[in-house]
């Protein structure tokens, strides 16, 4: 997202399609709901868990807010990367930000992920 000076804010988040959009959650009074509110531009960098040389990098907006009240799109996302729904309950506006993007690049490097001990 972007700060009112114009200075991205980067964080990690879990993400979902539907279709061609991209879906990710927050709490809208949270600094990322505020600035999506504020200005909808959005960039994300998706690298593959086994090989973070695998990437996908996007950049577009928010087109739509959606409300998750009963958090079941927040419990979705959490089954998906760790199997349990999300242990935190409480939230004062949890939403839904869909994001259409402009830019999709996907990327592979010939480099090899070979982690060291």
């Amino acid at each position: 997202t972007l700060q009112p000076d114009g200075s991205p804010k980067s964080e990690p988040v879990w993400a979902a399609r539907e279709g061609d959009r991209v879906l990710v959650t927050s709490d809208a009074n949270s600094l990322k709901g505020k600035n999506l509110a504020r200005d909808p531009r959005v960039a994300l960098s998706i690298v593959d868990f086994a090989n973070p040389y695998e990437q996908l990098l996007i950049r577009g907006r928010v087109v739509e807010v959606r409300p998750d009240e009963d958090l079941a799109f927040l419990d979705h996302l959490s089954r998906r990367y760790t199997g349990q729904p999300f242990a935190r309950r409480k939230w004062r506006a949890r939403a839904v930000y869909v994001i259409e993007p402009s830019v999709a690049r996907y990327y592979k490097s010939p480099l090899v992920h070979e982690p060291t001990v």
